[in-house]
């Protein structure tokens, strides 16, 4: 991102907030980073605001988080689906910090934006892929590694599926899935606590099939419009 002085010699918690969702799905479910999320990376970034620190810098850290989480995940053990867990959380508070700092600080960039998008995406890749074989590994279940990794293909599938039609619509904000993905890293986390990463990959394998068939049919319905 590009360096500049911040515009402000204070953080303003206001100013760090980027415009809600306009996508349906996204705008209806942001209790997690409107209550959780949010105001600990506020706090975050108060304390990195007049620092050296920059946006990009929260981002690489972030990347590092999560990457742990997927490492103990993979471990198949209560006790590391814990840790990961926290881990994985953590690194989605951490990831909500970086563009705090850049909007309140004016430091906003394509690079920032997009940098943000890929790490999201390969840590996605990672945690869900770790806690399959975690899973399947714990609980003793080959199936539990197939639907897990078919789970995880099937959110890979989502996202693509979500920026294809914002592309189709001509739509330049980036971003928009800031707040499922929340919500999916919380309750991944609550999962974990509770040791039910079980149920958490047949939940999700049912909601990314499902979502999946919604978003095709919402583009088909955009052709049926225009026709």
């Amino acid at each position: 991102m590009k360096k500049s002085k911040p515009v402000n010699k204070h953080f303003e918690y206001n100013r760090s907030m980027k415009k809600p969702s306009t996508d349906f799905v996204n705008g209806k479910i942001g209790f997690v980073n409107k209550y959780l999320n949010q105001p600990i990376a506020g706090i975050i970034v108060k304390m990195v605001y007049n620092t050296r620190i920059s946006p990009d810098h929260i981002t690489y850290f972030s990347f590092f988080v999560g990457l742990l989480g997927a490492f103990f995940y993979s471990l198949g053990e209560y006790r590391y689906f814990i840790i990961g867990g926290i881990l994985f959380q953590s690194s989605s508070i951490i990831d909500g910090a970086d563009g705090m700092l850049a909007r309140s600080r004016g430091e906003t960039s394509r690079f920032g934006s997009y940098l943000d998008l890929m790490f999201d995406r390969i840590l996605d890749f990672f945690n869900l892929a770790a806690l399959s074989i975690g899973s399947a590994s714990y609980f003793n279940s080959s199936i539990l590694l197939v639907l897990g990794l078919l789970g995880s293909g099937f959110y890979l599938l989502q996202v693509n599926i979500f920026y294809l039609i914002k592309n189709y619509l001509g739509s330049e904000e980036k971003g928009d899935t800031g707040e499922s993905r929340a919500v999916m890293i919380f309750l991944i986390f609550l999962f974990s606590v509770f040791n039910r990463l079980d149920l958490c990959i047949y939940i999700g394998l049912a909601v990314t099939l499902t979502v999946n068939i919604l978003r095709i049919i919402q583009f088909l319905r955009f052709g049926i419009k225009k026709s």
